[in-house]
């Protein structure tokens, strides 16, 4: 089986982990995403419970069936919503700018980056938090018939993942590509013999590359 992780499309705000939708440039980044995908053979669509997932998700559903010469979805599958596939809870940090977390959590922040400790975001949640509750779905994903899935979750859920998957200390989440890039795709094989996880891409955002304003470095901030 094949596991598609996708982090969702930009999102309507640059303020922390808000539920908004997406922004007219992230509905863009679905658009090429699902486009791409559809070559995929993909047979199941499962997403995060916030809202930007879903609509990306939505998005790529769709983009699958119109574009796929033979695809296994049809309009009247769902999309497997998991509560579990949620951004890592940032807690005292959500609803706040950049600006204004640099300065207030400053010394979490310098603390963090030592990459020393799993440390949870005051009043949230650390990297092991993500890693229990993600790793239900896959351990759902793992006794499905599916061969090809696409998940599509957060920045710090697929950060978090790929820690257990590689066997990684969790504090060392953010070593895992420097700018996780919106509907970028992270590939994982599960092999059933070996009930193993291999990595087998990650952050491939090729399908964003012919528009430069949807990469995360040219977004005005």
């Amino acid at each position: 089986m094949r596991i598609y992780l996708i982090r969702h499309g930009r999102q309507s705000s640059t303020l922390c982990n808000v539920n908004v939708p997406l922004a007219k440039e992230g509905v863009r980044q679905a658009q090429l995403a699902g486009k791409r995908l559809a070559a995929y053979d993909i047979d199941a669509v499962y997403a995060s419970d916030l809202l930007r997932a879903k609509e990306t998700a939505a998005i790529i559903k769709n983009e699958i069936i119109c574009n796929a010469n033979n695809t296994k979805l049809s309009e009247t599958d769902p999309i497997n919503i998991r509560e579990e596939l949620r951004e890592i809870d940032f807690g005292e940090l959500e609803g706040r700018s950049d600006e204004e977390i640099k300065v207030v959590y400053k010394e979490f922040l310098k603390q963090r980056d030592l990459l020393e400790e799993d440390l949870a975001f005051p009043g949230g949640e650390c990297g092991r938090d993500v890693i229990k509750r993600v790793s239900l779905v896959l351990e759902e994903l793992k006794e499905s018939s599916y061969e090809n899935v696409v998940i599509v979750t957060h920045g710090g859920a697929i950060r978090s993942i790929l820690t257990s998957l590689l066997d990684m200390n969790p504090a060392n989440k953010l070593l895992i590509s420097l700018s996780l890039e919106n509907t970028s795709i992270t590939e994982l094989f599960y092999s059933p013999d070996k009930n193993r996880f291999y990595v087998e891409r990650l952050n491939d955002y090729a399908h964003l590359e012919g528009e430069k304003e949807l990469l995360r470095r040219n977004w005005k901030r």
